[in-house]
């Protein structure tokens, strides 16, 4: 069983230098696993994925659960770990939520990893 990462706020966008910039300190390390982590799923790879080719109108999970031949309790558990990541936001529309990528939190976190990624 993998070690649990402590509960730190991650809906801001990662915010720190470059890795190839220098060593990275404990906080900033944190705060870029805790996001990658998130990410580490296939589905939620998948889930991105989608959310991305649709984010201009997001989607539910309505639309999501029948693509990815899963339920909707297990794609809204999946888009609960991204949000909590920070890379997604659901905004309310009747009953269901729509999502959609948050454009500046991945960006910030490409550009951590790769800061020649986003030029």
């Amino acid at each position: 069983m993998p070690k649990a990462l402590p509960a730190v706020d991650t809906t801001a966008p990662v915010c720190c230098a470059p890795l190839a910039a220098g060593v990275v300190g404990a906080e900033d390390a944190l705060a870029i696993a805790l996001r990658l982590k998130a990410l580490a799923d296939p589905m939620r790879v998948q889930l991105m994925s989608r959310l991305l080719a649709a984010a201009d109108t997001g989607l539910c999970t309505c639309d999501l659960a029948p693509a990815l031949g899963l339920s909707e309790a297990t794609v809204s558990h999946h888009l609960k770990q991204l949000r909590e990541a920070g890379l997604v936001a659901g905004t309310r529309r009747g009953t269901n939520v729509y999502y959609r990528p948050r454009a500046p939190a991945l960006g910030a976190l490409c550009r951590v990893i790769d800061p020649s990624c986003c030029r």
